[in-house]
């Protein structure tokens, strides 16, 4: 054998300062990734009014652009052009500003009375509409236009009843009589002499009188604009500018030389920051501290380490042998499996003092499947309780077998089943664990991005078409709707709330779905009587007026608008095709998982890029992959 070699000492002087470097590296940036913080820093205000980020209320700041004015403390006034506007309300994108030098609101103005020149950084908004007066020409008034509700200066509406007839209205977003950087005297060449305008938010048609003013920051390829955790959108009027959008988990204005972007979270009904949403918390002065114990023992156990490798004698290939009998197989990414895990049996008293005897308080939603409440657990553990629903003997000993078939599936959108209590005289009581990003509908009132959005619904779909055409006998949601879909910490959905009734009385799944698909792309929560009216507009190619207004649709790129309508058009077909099987669970997420699937680029985050695994190793991948009319399907 020949000699061992050992390094000499001034390699190992050299190696153990380099050590010694990295452990003092390693100290400072465990310091410093405890020390973030846990809140967002207040803005300045006037008033009500809160100013933040690009806009200012400092005379020493260079950004005159966007510095404000507040007079009396409690009145902001915006300048351009040696123009004083009165600031009537803030939006992510722009504000609403009344007409300059107008003591008091009038019902028209001069087309003269808005002396406004675009620039790089402010123009006039697509969003507004327009009342014209005395117009000589009527082919600029746009039909339909005057269904939006528009109100006077008393604040009742404007109709011919209230004195108030708007004449002739032209929405600015039509672009035929006036464009990007023109201001209102371009109506003048029909003959108009007076005007109004109303801000109308996209989705709604209600306008605010004054007129919206879009803003965003110049485009400067030398100097990075958004921070890291931010996306860049593209201004609508202003032709070379931008403004930065937190990602969804984040939260601030997204630019560099502003606050940035903090991590957020949902817990307990409220909105965290920083430290706070981490899963675990520590304190960080004793994290700081154990870093510093810890690290060298580590060093020093690796350097023992490798001196005993040093001295192992080296074996040839011949040599090696490797016993069959103890080695293991290991998958990664596997969407699909089945074992059985260790579910706890709770007593319903446990379950009772974890909910504050399932008071109303602790209730995160309600349906046909049972009441999802939140509870506490006596070690601290936060759960998800589910009352399910039952109504008799047979239902009971049905839900007992299911609840221990529903316990053997693993799959990475099922939340995991803590355990259950099936005690007689009450309710069978199934136990998830809690998701730290909390309930999907809680999350889309807060903002989610598109990304999420449709990977969301996706992974709900396969999850659902896995359990209904995999398993024997099948597993059936009967219920399946945002208030059951939870959020981790990588916003995976984790589908909670299962009826467990061996068959529906009425099979709505299809229609439950397209709800849940509707809700995805309007963020709010649908009722029998907005379904009809959102399918109505989607119907009728009005998509745009009825897309989640948090989403900008029409900033949003080509490839996210069309998605949202293949979206729209999936649930319009589970409606109408989902009740007599022309269009099943199977259909909607193959072509879910397709869009999902195509958003590689286009500003997705691609942590999860196992979407398309959701079906590995299973022979329902096949079935996917088929034709329709190829496809046999099990009845349930």
């Amino acid at each position: 054998m020949p000699p061992l070699f050992l390094p000499s000492s001034s390699s190992s002087s050299s190696a153990l300062f380099l050590l010694l470097l990295l452990l003092l590296t390693l100290q400072t940036l465990t310091s410093i990734s405890l020390s973030q913080p846990d809140a967002l820093r207040s803005p300045e205000k006037c008033g009500n009014f809160s100013v933040s980020f690009p806009f200012h209320l400092s005379s020493s700041s260079s950004a005159a652009t966007f510095r404000l004015s507040c007079t009396n403390s409690s009145t902001l006034f915006l300048h351009i052009n040696h123009q004083s506007y009165r600031i009537i309300e803030f939006f992510t994108d722009g504000l609403l500003v009344d007409f300059p030098s107008s003591p008091s609101c009038r019902q028209f103005n001069d087309l003269r009375s808005f002396p406004f020149s675009a620039n790089q950084f402010f123009s006039i908004s697509f969003e507004n509409v327009i009342g014209l007066y005395d117009c000589e020409d009527s082919s600029l008034c746009k039909f339909g236009c005057e269904t939006n509700d528009l109100f006077g200066c008393d604040g009742r509406e404007e109709d011919e009843t209230s004195g108030g007839d708007i004449g002739c209205c032209y929405p600015l977003s039509d672009h035929s009589a006036w464009r990007a950087g023109d201001d209102f005297s371009v109506f003048s060449k029909y003959g108009c002499r007076g005007f109004s305008s109303w801000f109308v938010p996209r989705g709604t048609n209600r306008g605010k009188r004054g007129v919206k003013l879009e803003w965003a920051i110049p485009r400067n390829s030398s100097e990075a604009i958004c921070d890291r955790e931010a996306r860049t959108v593209n201004a609508t009027a202003i032709e070379g500018s931008v403004r930065c959008v937190c990602r969804d988990g984040f939260v601030g204005d997204g630019f560099v030389h502003g606050t940035g972007c903090l991590k957020s979270c949902y817990k307990d009904g409220k909105e965290l920051y920083g430290d706070k949403c981490k899963i675990k918390k520590h304190n960080g002065k004793k994290l700081t501290v154990l870093a510093g114990v810890l690290a060298p023992l580590f060093i020093l156990g690796s350097l023992l380490a490798l001196f005993c490798l040093l001295k192992r004698p080296v074996t040839t290939h011949k040599d090696q042998q490797f016993d069959i009998s103890t080695s293991t197989t290991t998958t990664t990414s596997v969407s699909f499996r089945k074992g059985y895990n260790k579910t706890r049996l709770f007593t319903y008293r446990e379950l009772d003092e974890a909910t504050k005897g399932f008071q109303d308080s602790q209730k995160l939603t309600q349906g046909k499947t049972g009441t999802i409440y939140s509870g506490n657990l006596t070690n601290g553990t936060r759960v998800i309780v589910h009352k399910v629903l039952c109504e008799n003997k047979i239902e009971f000993m049905e839900i007992s077998s299911q609840i221990d078939h529903l316990s053997a599936v693993l799959h990475r959108n099922l939340a995991r089943i803590i355990g259950f209590c099936m005690d007689i005289g009450y309710n069978p009581l199934v136990v998830y664990e809690y998701p730290v990003n909390g309930a999907l509908g809680d999350r889309l009132r807060l903002g989610l991005d598109w990304c999420k959005r449709v990977n969301v619904v996706a992974e709900v779909a396969g999850l659902l078409a896995l359990l209904q055409y995999e398993n024997y006998p099948p597993i059936l949601h009967n219920n399946i709707a945002s208030g059951y879909i939870f959020l981790d910490e990588d916003f995976q959905a984790k589908v909670t709330g299962f009826g467990l009734q061996r068959k529906q009385r009425i099979d709505t799944s299809m229609y439950d779905f397209a709800v849940l698909l509707l809700e995805i792309v309007t963020g709010l929560k649908q009722r029998e009587e907005t379904v009809t009216q959102a399918l109505q507009r989607i119907r009728s190619g009005k998509l745009e007026e009825i897309v989640d207004p948090s989403m900008y649709f029409h900033e949003q790129p080509v490839a996210f608008r069309e998605q949202i309508g293949l979206v729209a058009d999936i649930a319009t077909r589970c409606v109408l095709f989902g009740g007599d099987g022309k269009f099943g669970m199977v259909d909607a997420a193959r072509e879910l998982l397709q869009i999902a699937g195509n958003n590689g680029g286009g500003g997705c985050d691609k942590k999860r890029d196992g979407i398309e695994e959701t079906f590995s190793n299973s022979s329902l991948l096949q079935m996917i992959s088929m034709s329709p009319d190829s496809i046999y399907l099990p009845k349930t």
